[in-house]
């Protein structure tokens, strides 16, 4: 039998806001993805996985949450015996590089799986907190349904895979920059101790990023592209610091068409994430960047 796939993951919106329990919208990304494998001689690589497995094995031993579900003395036993993540997940842009080793882990170890994808997303947050040093889950979760979804504070909601309508379309563009989620999160976690912060962004921005889940899901594009531009000026408002200094141009920049952008996952670096319905201009504006098209 093979092994599982497990796919990279796109934030379309709500990398910050889910914080807040406010709506975000995920999509599974097939271009890179993880896979388990055994070796009888590690390559460099290879060995580097196992090194950082060992390293997790022995954080998810002595939190609680994670050693009453997995079984970690077989994950031991097996990187003992050479097993190790085969991952073409980019680290430090945005994909979820650990969210598929979080989810990959969760799936071989768990005997008992749960169909509480709430309760999911909170264990995988408790499990992923080893490599950001705080983590909501939902990156693991999308890596582990490997489905678009939506969620709330109410719940998740499956979509179809093609629920993005066709005159919209999705692209990461590369700012060649890698990104450190940690001191992006603590940034942001410092920043929302400010009241006058915390009041701007909950009643500024997090209205806009729900209005572009929801036009984007109906198929609304006028008012999605309309929403999409509150949203990029929010993001400078209030995420500025994960905007890097070589893609701000792009967030500035208005073009003849309908075309958009934010940061993916943390920001901070790895991939800007662009909205567009016209490809043929956005190839000509974009020339230069390095584009993944997600849709």
């Amino acid at each position: 039998m093979s092994e599982r796939i497990y796919h990279s993951k796109v934030i379309l919106f709500g990398e910050y806001s889910m914080i807040f329990d406010a709506t975000a919208l995920m999509v599974p990304l097939n271009r890179f993805s993880a896979q388990w494998r055994n070796a009888s001689h590690l390559s460099p690589e290879a060995a580097a996985s196992n090194a950082s497995l060992k390293r997790f094995a022995d954080y998810l031993s002595s939190l609680d949450e994670a050693k009453n579900i997995l079984d970690i003395q077989r994950f031991d036993h097996e990187l003992n015996h050479n097993l190790f993540l085969d991952s073409d997940v980019p680290s430090g842009y945005g994909l979820g590089s650990s969210g598929v080793l979080v989810a990959a882990v969760y799936d071989r170890y768990a005997p008992c799986k749960s169909d509480d994808l709430l309760q999911l997303k909170t264990l995988f947050g408790k499990m992923e907190s080893f490599f950001h040093g705080s983590s909501s889950g939902i990156d693991p979760l999308q890596c582990y349904i490997g489905k678009p979804f939506r969620i709330s504070a109410e719940g998740v909601t499956l979509l179809p895979d093609d629920f993005i309508p066709d005159d919209i379309h999705v692209f990461l563009a590369d700012t060649g920059k890698k990104s450190n989620t940690k001191p992006l999160v603590q940034y942001f976690k410092t920043k929302r101790e400010d009241p006058s912060y915390l009041v701007g962004f909950q009643t500024n921005y997090v209205p806009c990023v729900t209005a572009c889940i929801e036009h984007l899901i109906q198929g609304e594009k006028a008012a999605f592209f309309a929403s999409l531009r509150q949203l990029t000026q929010g993001q400078l408002k209030f995420l500025r610091p994960m905007i890097t200094d070589n893609s701000i141009d792009l967030f500035l920049e208005q073009p003849d068409f309908n075309l958009g952008f934010k940061i993916s996952g943390s920001g901070g670096g790895g991939y800007v994430l662009g909205f567009t319905d016209d490809i043929n201009k956005t190839k000509a504006f974009m020339e230069g960047y390095d584009i993944i098209w997600v849709s």
